[in-house]
C-alpha cells in the first residue's frame, strides 16, 4: 500500500481589519496568500468576526500563522501609552484575533511571520511599545510611510545582525528593502531580539529568543517583493519549512 500523500502545511491569515474582511477588499490581503501559495503551504483565512470558542477551535488546526499588515494601528492603551494625534484608528477584532493567534502559536511552538503591523501586534502583545509617528517622533529623512496612492513605493536599506536568521537567509548583513509604514518597535517585548535597523535607527526586524520556535517579525513587505526578492521569497519559505520540521514524525 502507497503512503498517503502528506498534508500541506495549514498557515492561517487573518483579515487586514474587520471594515475590509466585510466589504470584500483583498487587493492587498491577496498578496498573503498568494505568498504562502507560492512555496506550497495552504492559506486559511481567518474571519476577524469569530467568536472566541470558534477562534480557539480554528487555530489549533493551524501549523503556522502569518500576521498581515493593516492600515490600523494598535490601540495604544495596550502598551500603556496615550494616543499620539497621528495615529490610526484601532481595529479591536484584529487585536483580539492577533493575540489568540500568538498565545496558541507561542504556546504550541508553531511558527510566525509577522509583517509590518503585524510585527507591531506581536511586540505589544509580548509587552513592547511602539514609535505611535516615525515623522513627528524621529524626524528622520528615510521616508518610511507611502500610502499607496502617490508614487512608487519607497525603499531603503537595512542591517541585519550577524548570526541572525534573517542575516543566514539574506546571505549578507545588509538588505534593501521596501517600506510602509508609520509606526514601528520602540523597545523589543520580552523574548525578542532586535535583528535589523535602518539607518536612522528605527528597528525593521526582531526574532524571538524564547525557545527554538521560529517566530520573525519585519517592518517591510514581503508579500509585495516575494517573485522579486531572495530575501522575501525565503522569509515565506523557511516559515513553511519550520512548521512541516515541527510535524514531521520523530524517528528513534
Amino acid at each position: 500500500m502507497s503512503p498517503a500523500p502528506a498534508q500541506k502545511i495549514r498557515v492561517g491569515i487573518p483579515y487586514r481589519t474587520r471594515k475590509e474582511e466585510l466589504s470584500k477588499e483583498r487587493n492587498a490581503y491577496d498578496k498573503y496568500v498568494a505568498a504562502v501559495e507560492s512555496n506550497g503551504a495552504e492559506p486559511v483565512e481567518i474571519s476577524l468576526g469569530l467568536s472566541p470558542a470558534a477562534l480557539q477551535h480554528l487555530v489549533r488546526t493551524l501549523d503556522a500563522v502569518v500576521l498581515p499588515g493593516s492600515p490600523a494601528d494598535v490601540e495604544p492603551s495596550l502598551f500603556h501609552a496615550t494616543r499620539h494625534p497621528k495615529a490610526a484608528d484601532s481595529d479591536a477584532d484584529r487585536e483580539r484575533t492577533d493575540f489568540a493567534l500568538l498565545d496558541h502559536a507561542i504556546t504550541e511552538h508553531k511558527p510566525v511571520l509577522a509583517i509590518c503591523y503585524g510585527v507591531q501586534s506581536l511586540n505589544v502583545f509580548l509587552g513592547g511599545p511602539l514609535v505611535q509617528d516615525i515623522p513627528s517622533e524621529i524626524h528622520t529623512k528615510i521616508q518610511h510611510a507611502w500610502t499607496g496612492h502617490r508614487g512608487e513605493e519607497p525603499h531603503h536599506e537595512v542591517t541585519l545582525e550577524a548570526g541572525s536568521r534573517l542575516a543566514q537567509m539574506a546571505g549578507a548583513n545588509q538588505a534593501r528593502v521596501n517600506s510602509s509604514h508609520h509606526q514601528s518597535v520602540l523597545q523589543p517585548g520580552r523574548n525578542l531580539c532586535v535583528v535589523a535597523h535602518a539607518s536612522d535607527g528605527v528597528i525593521e526586524a526582531v526574532e524571538w529568543t524564547g525557545d527554538s520556535n521560529w517566530i520573525v517579525g519585519v517592518q517591510w513587505h514581503p508579500e509585495r517583493m516575494v517573485t522579486a526578492d531572495d530575501l522575501s521569497q525565503s522569509l515565506f519559505r523557511e516559515l513553511a519549512a519550520a512548521a512541516a520540521a515541527r510535524k514531521a514524525p520523530v524517528h528513534t
